[in-house]
Protein backbone atom coordinates (compact mmCIF):
# COMPACT_ATOMS: atom_id res chain seq x y z
CA UNK A 1 0.00 0.00 0.00
CA UNK A 2 2.54 2.09 0.97
CA UNK A 3 4.06 1.36 -2.82
CA UNK A 4 1.61 2.33 -4.29
CA UNK A 5 1.12 5.65 -2.58
CA UNK A 6 4.92 6.29 -3.23
CA UNK A 7 4.36 5.64 -6.73
CA UNK A 8 1.22 7.42 -7.23
CA UNK A 9 2.56 10.64 -5.47
CA UNK A 10 5.92 10.44 -7.40
CA UNK A 11 4.01 10.18 -11.01
CA UNK A 12 1.86 13.32 -9.74
CA UNK A 13 4.35 15.57 -8.50
CA UNK A 14 6.68 14.57 -12.57
CA UNK A 15 3.33 15.68 -13.76
CA UNK A 16 2.99 19.08 -12.46
CA UNK A 17 6.71 19.72 -12.23
CA UNK A 18 6.76 18.64 -16.18
CA UNK A 19 3.70 21.08 -16.94
CA UNK A 20 6.04 23.93 -15.13
CA UNK A 21 9.11 23.16 -16.41
CA UNK A 22 7.76 23.05 -19.96
CA UNK A 23 6.07 26.37 -19.72
CA UNK A 24 9.40 27.72 -18.42
CA UNK A 25 11.57 26.29 -21.11
CA UNK A 26 9.33 26.72 -24.21
CA UNK A 27 8.09 30.47 -23.03
CA UNK A 28 8.81 32.16 -26.33
CA UNK A 29 6.71 29.14 -28.25
CA UNK A 30 3.88 29.36 -26.07
CA UNK A 31 3.20 33.38 -25.97
CA UNK A 32 4.81 36.16 -28.56
CA UNK A 33 4.04 38.80 -26.11
CA UNK A 34 7.06 40.37 -24.63
CA UNK A 35 6.71 40.44 -20.92
CA UNK A 36 8.18 44.14 -20.58
CA UNK A 37 6.16 45.62 -23.33
CA UNK A 38 3.99 48.14 -21.73
CA UNK A 39 1.09 49.58 -23.18
CA UNK A 40 -1.32 51.46 -21.12
CA UNK A 41 -4.22 51.62 -23.40
CA UNK A 42 -4.83 47.68 -22.08
CA UNK A 43 -4.19 48.52 -18.66
CA UNK A 44 -6.06 45.82 -16.06
CA UNK A 45 -7.77 44.06 -18.73
CA UNK A 46 -9.46 41.22 -17.97
CA UNK A 47 -8.49 37.06 -19.00
CA UNK A 48 -9.34 36.65 -22.43
CA UNK A 49 -7.86 34.52 -25.58
CA UNK A 50 -6.08 37.40 -26.56
CA UNK A 51 -4.24 37.87 -23.31
CA UNK A 52 -5.12 34.33 -21.44
CA UNK A 53 -4.31 35.61 -17.85
CA UNK A 54 -5.01 39.34 -18.23
CA UNK A 55 -3.18 42.00 -17.72
CA UNK A 56 -1.28 44.18 -15.55
CA UNK A 57 -1.68 47.95 -14.06
CA UNK A 58 0.84 49.11 -17.59
CA UNK A 59 -0.71 46.93 -20.26
CA UNK A 60 1.69 43.89 -19.65
CA UNK A 61 0.48 40.50 -20.66
CA UNK A 62 0.33 38.74 -17.34
CA UNK A 63 0.61 35.05 -19.49
CA UNK A 64 3.75 36.07 -20.71
CA UNK A 65 5.52 37.53 -17.49
CA UNK A 66 4.03 34.12 -15.45
CA UNK A 67 6.06 31.99 -17.95
CA UNK A 68 9.34 34.32 -18.15
CA UNK A 69 8.85 34.29 -13.96
CA UNK A 70 8.71 30.63 -14.52
CA UNK A 71 12.18 30.28 -15.36
CA UNK A 72 13.71 32.63 -12.37
CA UNK A 73 11.81 30.32 -9.70
CA UNK A 74 13.19 27.44 -11.35
CA UNK A 75 16.50 28.64 -11.41
CA UNK A 76 16.83 30.27 -8.33
CA UNK A 77 15.66 26.87 -6.59
CA UNK A 78 18.00 24.74 -8.39
CA UNK A 79 20.96 26.75 -8.42
CA UNK A 80 20.92 27.66 -5.09
CA UNK A 81 19.94 24.27 -3.49
CA UNK A 82 22.84 23.02 -5.47
CA UNK A 83 25.17 25.42 -3.77
CA UNK A 84 23.58 24.51 -0.55
CA UNK A 85 24.09 21.05 -0.61
CA UNK A 86 27.62 21.24 -2.22
CA UNK A 87 29.11 23.02 0.78
CA UNK A 88 27.03 20.68 3.56
CA UNK A 89 27.84 17.99 1.85
CA UNK A 90 31.64 18.90 1.65
CA UNK A 91 31.11 20.15 5.37
CA UNK A 92 29.23 17.27 6.90
CA UNK A 93 31.70 14.76 5.44
CA UNK A 94 34.87 16.14 6.33
CA UNK A 95 33.29 16.59 9.95
CA UNK A 96 31.91 13.19 10.46
CA UNK A 97 34.73 11.13 9.12
CA UNK A 98 37.67 13.50 10.43
CA UNK A 99 35.98 14.12 13.68
CA UNK A 100 38.37 15.14 16.88
CA UNK A 101 38.81 18.96 16.96
CA UNK A 102 37.85 19.74 13.32
CA UNK A 103 34.10 17.78 13.76
CA UNK A 104 33.67 20.13 17.04
CA UNK A 105 34.97 22.97 14.94
CA UNK A 106 32.46 22.44 12.24
CA UNK A 107 29.71 21.57 14.19
CA UNK A 108 29.94 24.45 16.39
CA UNK A 109 30.36 26.73 13.78
CA UNK A 110 26.97 24.98 12.22
CA UNK A 111 25.25 25.77 15.36
CA UNK A 112 26.18 29.59 15.56
CA UNK A 113 25.03 29.94 11.72
CA UNK A 114 21.67 28.19 12.92
CA UNK A 115 21.09 30.84 16.00
CA UNK A 116 20.60 33.28 13.18
CA UNK A 117 17.51 33.71 11.54
CA UNK A 118 17.75 33.04 8.03
CA UNK A 119 15.46 35.37 6.21
CA UNK A 120 17.25 37.58 8.61
CA UNK A 121 20.59 36.85 7.05
CA UNK A 122 18.93 36.89 3.60
CA UNK A 123 18.06 40.61 4.27
CA UNK A 124 20.99 41.58 5.69
CA UNK A 125 23.10 40.27 3.00
CA UNK A 126 20.65 41.76 -0.02
CA UNK A 127 21.36 44.83 1.99
CA UNK A 128 24.77 44.76 1.97
CA UNK A 129 25.62 43.63 -1.53
CA UNK A 130 22.07 45.04 -3.95
CA UNK A 131 19.16 42.64 -4.85
CA UNK A 132 19.86 40.89 -8.28
CA UNK A 133 18.71 37.56 -9.25
CA UNK A 134 22.85 36.16 -9.18
CA UNK A 135 22.86 37.48 -5.26
CA UNK A 136 19.63 36.04 -4.27
CA UNK A 137 20.91 32.50 -5.57
CA UNK A 138 23.93 32.65 -3.41
CA UNK A 139 22.68 34.49 -0.98
CA UNK A 140 20.03 31.56 -0.53
CA UNK A 141 22.70 29.01 -0.87
CA UNK A 142 24.71 30.57 1.20
CA UNK A 143 22.79 30.27 4.09
CA UNK A 144 20.91 27.02 3.66
CA UNK A 145 23.90 24.36 3.66
CA UNK A 146 23.10 24.32 7.54
CA UNK A 147 20.78 21.05 7.50
CA UNK A 148 22.20 19.48 4.67
CA UNK A 149 25.56 19.22 6.88
CA UNK A 150 23.92 17.68 9.82
CA UNK A 151 22.51 15.06 7.83
CA UNK A 152 25.40 14.03 6.00
CA UNK A 153 27.59 14.03 9.11
CA UNK A 154 25.07 11.91 11.49
CA UNK A 155 24.67 9.61 7.62
CA UNK A 156 29.35 9.32 7.51
CA UNK A 157 29.39 8.38 11.62
CA UNK A 158 27.14 5.98 10.75
CA UNK A 159 29.07 4.34 7.63
CA UNK A 160 32.23 5.02 8.68
CA UNK A 161 33.16 2.16 10.49
CA UNK A 162 31.65 -0.63 8.36
CA UNK A 163 33.49 -3.56 7.12
CA UNK A 164 34.18 -1.85 3.52
CA UNK A 165 35.41 1.55 5.42
CA UNK A 166 37.80 -0.67 7.48
CA UNK A 167 38.82 -2.61 3.84
CA UNK A 168 39.46 0.33 1.76
CA UNK A 169 41.97 1.66 4.35
CA UNK A 170 44.10 -1.84 4.63
CA UNK A 171 44.60 -1.47 0.95
CA UNK A 172 45.92 1.88 1.74
CA UNK A 173 43.11 4.42 -0.15
CA UNK A 174 43.66 7.77 0.72
CA UNK A 175 40.66 9.81 2.95
CA UNK A 176 39.79 11.85 -0.45
CA UNK A 177 38.96 8.80 -1.89
CA UNK A 178 37.68 6.91 0.73
CA UNK A 179 35.01 9.87 1.23
CA UNK A 180 34.19 10.41 -2.41
CA UNK A 181 34.23 6.71 -3.39
CA UNK A 182 33.18 4.89 -0.75
CA UNK A 183 30.71 6.83 1.77
CA UNK A 184 29.06 9.80 0.14
CA UNK A 185 27.82 7.75 -2.41
CA UNK A 186 25.81 5.12 0.34
CA UNK A 187 24.91 8.45 2.30
CA UNK A 188 23.39 10.46 -0.54
CA UNK A 189 19.62 9.26 -0.48
CA UNK A 190 18.60 11.19 2.66
CA UNK A 191 20.56 14.34 0.49
CA UNK A 192 18.52 13.78 -2.56
CA UNK A 193 15.03 13.86 -0.27
CA UNK A 194 16.51 17.45 1.71
CA UNK A 195 17.36 18.81 -1.92
CA UNK A 196 14.73 18.05 -3.23
CA UNK A 197 12.16 19.76 -0.46
CA UNK A 198 14.74 22.62 -0.25
CA UNK A 199 13.65 24.13 -4.04
CA UNK A 200 10.34 24.42 -2.96
CA UNK A 201 11.74 26.43 -0.05
CA UNK A 202 14.20 28.06 -2.31
CA UNK A 203 11.33 29.35 -4.33
CA UNK A 204 9.12 31.10 -1.65
CA UNK A 205 12.17 32.72 0.00
CA UNK A 206 12.69 34.29 -3.59
CA UNK A 207 9.36 35.07 -4.08
CA UNK A 208 9.00 36.59 -0.75
CA UNK A 209 12.15 38.79 -1.46
CA UNK A 210 10.66 39.47 -4.89
CA UNK A 211 7.32 40.65 -3.00
CA UNK A 212 9.31 42.84 -0.87
CA UNK A 213 10.84 44.48 -3.31
CA UNK A 214 14.46 43.46 -3.02
CA UNK A 215 14.29 40.01 -5.01
CA UNK A 216 14.06 40.59 -8.92
CA UNK A 217 13.48 43.86 -9.87
CA UNK A 218 11.27 45.22 -12.36
CA UNK A 219 10.32 45.31 -15.21
CA UNK A 220 11.80 41.37 -15.55
CA UNK A 221 9.32 39.42 -14.47
CA UNK A 222 9.08 37.42 -11.38
CA UNK A 223 5.85 35.57 -9.25
CA UNK A 224 6.84 37.57 -6.35
CA UNK A 225 6.67 40.67 -7.70
CA UNK A 226 3.92 39.94 -9.83
CA UNK A 227 1.82 39.50 -6.62
CA UNK A 228 3.09 42.83 -4.96
CA UNK A 229 2.02 44.44 -8.37
CA UNK A 230 -1.48 43.19 -8.11
CA UNK A 231 -1.78 43.92 -4.62
CA UNK A 232 -2.66 47.39 -5.10
CA UNK A 233 -5.59 46.81 -7.36
CA UNK A 234 -6.97 43.41 -5.64
CA UNK A 235 -10.57 45.07 -5.51
CA UNK A 236 -10.34 45.22 -9.45
CA UNK A 237 -8.18 42.48 -10.68
CA UNK A 238 -8.27 39.85 -8.22
CA UNK A 239 -6.31 37.56 -11.31
CA UNK A 240 -2.64 39.25 -10.37
CA UNK A 241 -3.03 38.05 -6.98
CA UNK A 242 -4.37 34.28 -7.76
CA UNK A 243 -2.70 33.58 -11.15
CA UNK A 244 0.75 33.81 -9.38
CA UNK A 245 -0.66 32.80 -6.12
CA UNK A 246 -2.13 29.28 -7.67
CA UNK A 247 1.82 28.81 -9.49
CA UNK A 248 3.83 29.28 -6.04
CA UNK A 249 1.75 26.34 -4.73
CA UNK A 250 1.65 24.81 -7.49
CA UNK A 251 5.48 24.35 -7.94
CA UNK A 252 6.18 24.06 -3.95
CA UNK A 253 3.55 21.38 -3.35
CA UNK A 254 4.95 19.28 -6.81
CA UNK A 255 8.49 19.68 -4.92
CA UNK A 256 7.22 18.86 -1.69
CA UNK A 257 5.26 15.59 -3.18
CA UNK A 258 8.19 14.39 -5.10
CA UNK A 259 10.23 15.00 -2.19
CA UNK A 260 8.19 12.64 0.48
CA UNK A 261 7.42 10.19 -2.30
CA UNK A 262 11.34 9.51 -2.52
CA UNK A 263 11.82 9.65 0.92
CA UNK A 264 8.98 6.70 1.57
CA UNK A 265 10.51 5.22 -1.39
CA UNK A 266 14.08 4.50 -0.40
CA UNK A 267 12.50 4.23 3.56
CA UNK A 268 11.23 0.66 2.13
Amino acid sequence: MKKRCASGMFLGSIMLLSILFGAALFAPQLTGADPREIRLEEALLGPSWQHPFGTDQLGRDVYARMLYGARVSIAVGFVAVGIATLLGVLIGSVSGYLGGWIDTVLMRFTDIMLCFPTLFLILAAIAFLGPSIFNIMAIIGLTGWMGVARLVRAEILTLKEREFVQAARVIGCSHPRIILRHLLPNAMAPVIVSATLGIGSAVLIESALSFLGIGVQPPDPSWGNILAEGKSTLGVAPWLIVIPGIAICWIVLGFNMLGEALRQRWRS
